[in-house]
């Protein structure tokens, strides 16, 4: 668990109060000193999965680094009384550490999107931070785990980047870490279609607001029914918050 930093359970799950930087800079820290740490980013809708299955809940707080990737989380803090510091994307946290690792031997494996999503993503990225070491890359699709784990341990990768969608990514990493030989397992989401450019992130200005969520449901009207469980938590953040402090 992250050292010297306190933590805010909301409906059940524990986040930690870290700014963007200070995630990352344990994640480097970790990789540098070869520890092993699981580092998960749940939204305001991964809460609500959590808050259902009592075993993601305990996944995600077993794990070393939980960040706020949902500005719903940071408004919910701030509810309660115990304000997180800002919202840490998780896109926003992985390029952080990318600018930090590019010149140092640490090496990194993309698992997870679509065919060919991950592969257009590591050139994208190499574009980016030329001296990245990005020793290999994977779809999301396959069916054996321990399959997997092997092609992923024959590249000896110390920081490796799942996306394979919540909660699924959160239970794969909870169910092979200790299989694998990577340091820093972070689940990252839909990560890989932004580093590709397959999907645009919101321009800066609805991420200073607040309002990439609403940047994405007018861009992606398929996310709708998603959006609907926002009012649902931050109705439950302000009936039930309290108890869970």
């Amino acid at each position: 668990m992250i050292a010297n930093r306190r933590t805010i359970n909301i409906l059940g799950t524990k986040f930690h109060h870290v700014t963007r930087s200070e995630a990352a800079a344990f994640i480097v820290k970790c990789l540098q000193e070869r520890k092993k740490a699981s580092v998960f980013t749940p939204n305001p809708e991964i809460v609500m999965e959590a808050y259902h299955d009592t075993k993601l809940q305990a996944v995600l707080n077993d794990s070393e680094l939980v960040v706020p990737d949902g500005i719903g989380v940071v408004i919910a803090s701030k509810i309660l009384g115990q304000p997180l510091p800002e919202r840490v994307a998780g896109y926003d946290l992985v390029q952080e550490v990318f600018r930090q690792i590019e010149n140092k031997e640490v090496s990194v494996y993309f698992l997870g999107a679509g065919q060919g999503v991950a592969e257009l993503a590591k050139e994208k990225m190499l574009d980016k931070y030329s001296n990245l070491k990005i020793v290999g890359v994977h779809n999301g699709f396959f069916d054996h785990d321990q399959d997997i784990v092997e092609r992923i341990n024959a590249t000896d990768p110390d920081f490796l980047l799942v996306g394979l969608g919540a909660p699924k990514q959160e239970y794969w990493i909870k169910n092979n870490r200790d299989r694998l030989k990577a340091n820093v397992l972070m689940g990252v989401g839909g990560s890989f279609d932004g580093m590709s450019g397959k999907v645009r992130r919101a321009p800066k200005l609805f991420i200073k607001l607040g309002l990439e969520w609403f940047y994405r449901l007018i861009t992606q009207p398929t996310r709708a029914k998603r959006m609907l469980k926002l009012p649902i938590f931050m109705f439950k953040v302000i009936v039930e918050g309290k108890k869970y402090l």
